[in-house]
């Protein structure tokens, strides 16, 4: 059984630029040692990164979220601290607009993963919205989320999307 680490939008400014929260910079050894045990098992690792142009703020995302973030290109944009060092290349890399990523979910129906574990930034958005995309790709794939590897700026907010994967089967660790 092939094991798949999914690191969600581990970006700088989801850590400490224009959206960063405190507890957000804690996540980055925890995630970059998931990184290595899974790869020194065999499994793959790929990233997805949050990727907004210039006219940010005319998307309807910018206009519910009037804060420009995740410039492609910029220092916002890249992968946060040992995370980002961890990257290499050939991983799989997803850009996207949004919150979950369709490219992302056409990929993984064309893979026979077993077990895919999701990580990152953040949980009741992007985390939440990707893990549901796994699940759809992959409707027999035991998939993980470890609380303690993903977080929020909103801690009630954080919990609630904990709570609504289990709800839609996704096991939820470290709780």
């Amino acid at each position: 059984m092939k094991e798949l680490l999914i690191v969600v939008d581990y970006q700088k400014d989801f850590v400490d630029g224009a959206l960063g929260f405190a507890g957000a910079e804690a996540l980055d050894g925890p995630i970059a040692r998931r990184i290595a045990e899974v790869r020194a098992g065999g499994g793959d690792v790929i990233f997805t990164m949050d990727t907004h142009g210039a006219d940010y703020l005319s998307t309807m995302e910018g206009r519910k979220l009037p804060v420009v973030h995740c410039v492609k290109d910029t220092a916002g944009w890249q992968l946060y601290g040992q995370v980002g060092a961890a990257l290499r290349p050939g991983d799989p890399v997803f850009e996207k607009e949004t919150f979950p990523s369709l490219d992302l979910a056409d990929w993984l129906r064309e893979r026979d993963y077993g077990a895919v574990e999701l990580c990152g930034l953040v949980s009741h958005i992007c985390v939440l919205s990707n893990a549901v995309m796994v699940k759809a790709a992959l409707p027999n794939a035991a998939v993980t989320v470890d609380a303690g590897r993903t977080a929020s700026y909103d801690p009630a907010l954080h919990q609630k999307a904990l709570d609504v994967l289990e709800g839609i089967h996704i096991t939820v660790t470290s709780r």
